[in-house]
């Protein structure tokens, strides 16, 4: 077959076609969205009858592929760290149901570069207990896929595969494999595994714990778990996934002298970690993340022996891993680049010249200067960056503008105005507006659509153009949903739709609106070709 460039992304989205799988459903969250995008603009995928769907959020995309494996198809839901949490219910009880022939692809973001945490998902997959899969680089990304779902359907369980930002984001060559067909309809072996009355959650429940012992047997004997011998003894390494990669580089022909256990699938290999133990002085632990892997050994093998990492700093605890903190780690010499120029000054990111948020945002911050006790709650999306802009107070999480204005609201702070995107608000927004307009609490809610989801590079909005109809289906009084193009001829009457809408008792929608200026370049060049 042939060898392509890809991203890890890339590698993980041309696995998925070729091993024969039929439906990707996922919300864009960097570093994952590559995976989905590739898919959907894949001509073999189109030729094929493979679904590939941006969904509302998390949730509902990982329940859609639930309801394929139901159909005994192949597939996939990728996401960010942060969107494992959306998903956590349906991610915890496919594991109990034992669901076949499904990768949940989870792209965590170490440094948070684009990202509000570190979290790392490896805990999801414990605490799941379901077999999960790290790649140190995008050949194993792509081969994994292929065993990952062989192992799922084998076992009957769900796969997690974790990859890190900088696997996501740099390319490598990947050997295709000979493709696969898509597995023909079939229907569940036992019609109630897919019923959580609690009389089948419990024997199911039984059926997952007596799974353990074959999945760590498949963690000792896959091949994707490694014992590399090593002749200095003083010290014995643990690699996790990309890790391996950062350990390599710091010796010439990647020959390290200690012996390395390189871990890329979990359950942990415990049979090669207790022999890396019994034989070395001490133990350092290297993974991109969190110190998933050092608190298990510390836990199960620690018999007086030092094991470094995370826990002790010898790594810093927060941070993206590399070469140069591995070396640290060592001992070894830390070659030292120039320093940054007093001339260089930091450049805070900020919202595209022509972009729509920027009017919004001037008008509601001449507006709210009237309010010295007034809030504005934001949220996660490209308005994000008005704090820049002194526009708003917070960021939490994905559709907590509305809920926290709500919150604070009740508790005395006037006004309380949230600000959301169309995106943001169709993911996890309008459940928070049912509860104002449950509790008829006093908020401006301003859903700044721009008819695209921009920060993650243009995805379909699962919400723009619908707004008013879905904020008076919510039971939103029409004469409060308020329309408004942002531009600066507007402006005059922006400020007085805000004041007005302040001045109101009750459960305000405004919604500016106008085309993403990046997207409406593309529609305009695309029209003119």
């Amino acid at each position: 077959m042939s060898k392509l460039l890809l991203l890890g992304d890339e590698a993980i989205a041309q696995a998925f076609i070729d091993a024969g799988g039929s439906a990707i459903n996922s919300y864009p969250g960097t570093p994952s969205t590559q995976i989905t995008e590739y898919v959907i603009k894949s001509k073999e995928a189109a030729q094929q009858g493979i679904r590939a769907n941006w969904c509302a959020n998390e949730k509902t995309a990982l329940e859609a592929s639930i309801g394929v494996a139901y159909a005994g198809k192949r597939a996939m839901t990728c996401m960010k760290h942060v969107g494992l949490n959306v998903c956590g219910d349906p991610f915890m009880n496919a594991a109990i149901i034992g669901t076949k022939g499904v990768i949940i692809v989870v792209a965590d973001d170490p440094s948070m570069f684009s990202s509000q945490d570190e979290q790392d998902s490896r805990f999801y997959g414990h605490w799941a207990m379901i077999p999960m899969l790290e790649p140190s680089n995008q050949q194993e990304a792509y081969d994994m896929v292929f065993y990952g779902y062989e192992l799922s359907e084998k076992m009957g369980t769900p796969i997690l595969m974790r990859i890190p930002t900088r696997l996501a984001h740099s390319r490598a060559g990947v050997e295709r494999r000979q493709p696969l067909p898509q597995n023909p309809i079939s229907y569940p072996t036992d019609p109630k595994s897919f019923v959580l009355l609690p009389v089948n959650a419990k024997r199911l429940y039984r059926d997952l714990i007596d799974k353990q012992p074959k999945f760590e047997e498949s963690s000792e004997t896959s091949g994707y778990n490694q014992y590399i011998p090593g002749t200095d003894k003083s010290r014995g390494i643990v690699t996790t996934g990309i890790a391996y990669n950062y350990l390599l580089e710091n010796f010439p022909g990647g020959k390290c002298p200690y012996p390395v256990v390189k871990i890329t699938q979990y359950p942990l290999p415990t049979a090669m970690l207790s022999k890396l133990y019994d034989e070395c002085d001490e133990i350092l632990v290297l993974e991109d993340g969190q110190p998933f892997v050092e608190e298990q050994i510390k836990g199960c093998l620690g018999k007086g022996k030092p094991v470094h990492g995370r826990l002790d700093e010898v790594i810093r605890r927060d941070g993206e891993l590399n070469a140069e903190k591995v070396a640290k780690a060592l001992g070894m010499a830390v070659a030292n680049g120039p320093a940054v120029p007093e001339v260089v000054t930091n450049r805070p990111p900020a919202l595209c010249q022509g972009c729509p948020h920027i009017d919004s945002y001037e008008a509601l911050i001449d507006v709210m200067k009237k309010y010295e006790h007034g809030r504005v709650f934001g949220d996660i999306g490209c308005y994000t960056l008005g704090f820049n802009m002194g526009a708003i107070n917070t960021t939490v999480c994905m559709g907590a503008s509305i809920t926290m204005a709500k919150g604070a609201a009740e508790m005395g702070i006037f006004p309380s105005v949230a600000v959301i995107g169309d995106g943001t608000f169709g993911h996890s927004g309008m459940t928070g507006l049912l509860d104002c307009i449950n509790e008829k609490a006093n908020v401006v809610v301003m859903i700044l659509d721009n008819d695209i989801t921009a920060m993650t590079g243009g995805q379909p909005s699962s919400a723009n153009m619908k707004l008013f109809n879905i904020c008076k289906g919510l039971g939103v009084d029409p004469d409060h949903i308020r329309h408004v193009v942002p531009l600066k001829k507007n402006y005059d009457e922006f400020v007085k739709i805000l004041e007005e809408e302040i001045a109101y008792d009750g459960v305000s929608v405004i919604i500016p609106q106008r085309v993403c200026i990046v997207e409406n370049k593309k529609r305009v060049a695309a029209k003119n070709k």
